[in-house]
């Protein structure tokens, strides 16, 4: 093993390499998420309107682009979960000799955090294969088959598959909790990697703890008012 290969093998395993690559992974879901709701919420703005931007996606770099953000924020993701989990190990072993409330609540949330992480990993997974590969549904069928004006040939329907896939109420369900779930994780995890790259002090730790919250809840509300229109009110149903 050369020089260049032990630090990396040093940098991975060391408690201070995981953090600052948790927190780097999870820069990267920090900046995605607002984007891919703001491509989702073209669903309001009409069936062209949204079928046109997945048909822009899906031609992007020639059909290879958006497959390779996917596998990097799939890689990102999972790697943020499996060091998440490390630390959280980690921890664990280490506030064994110690009873103290604040450890003990800490441990707790790393916990909470661990298992929101795995649940997200699954929904991920799960959103991916449902609304993307398509496995196991109806939506590769010709009856999500459309035209798009300006456009040659059928495209795909995908707003007739968000708005059949939100009626179903399991999917609603599991979406909600899902999204809940990352929500909650990230208002965490916003602060934590102003914390973990030196930049949260006494001064702005407030405005940062507030600025994650508000973030958190933009999503959560965007992201939620899309299965809460189609499933309670019947958005886009005929």
């Amino acid at each position: 093993m050369n020089a260049l290969s032990r630090s990396v093998a040093s940098f991975w395993n060391s408690s201070i390499g995981k953090k600052v690559l948790v927190a780097l992974t999870g820069i990267v879901l920090l900046l995605f998420l607002p984007g891919h709701l703001i491509g989702n919420l073209l669903l309001f703005a009409g069936k062209d309107a949204i079928n046109e931007y997945a048909l822009w996606l899906h031609d992007l770099g020639h059909g290879s682009a958006v497959w390779v953000a996917r596998i990097g924020l799939l890689s990102a993701l999972a790697v943020h979960v499996l060091l998440t989990i490390q630390l959280t190990v980690r921890n664990r072993a280490a506030s064994q000799n110690y009873s103290h409330p604040a450890t003990v609540r800490a441990s707790k949330s790393s916990r909470m955090m661990i298992w929101s992480g795995l649940t997200i990993l699954a929904f991920v997974i799960y959103h991916i294969s449902h609304f993307t590969v398509r496995i196991g549904n109806e939506y590769n069928g010709s009856s999500y088959l459309t035209s798009l004006p300006g456009h040659e040939g059928e495209v795909h329907n995908v707003h007739k598959m968000i708005i059949d896939g939100f009626s179903h109420p399991g999917n609603t369900l599991f979406y909600i909790i899902a999204i809940t779930l990352l929500c909650s994780h990230l208002s965490h995890g916003f602060s934590s990697v102003f914390q973990t790259l030196g930049l949260r002090s006494t001064k702005n730790n407030i405005l940062i703890t507030r600025a994650g919250w508000a973030y958190a809840l933009l999503l959560w509300l965007g992201f939620l008012s899309i299965p809460v229109a189609v499933f309670c009110f019947g958005y886009g149903r005929a």
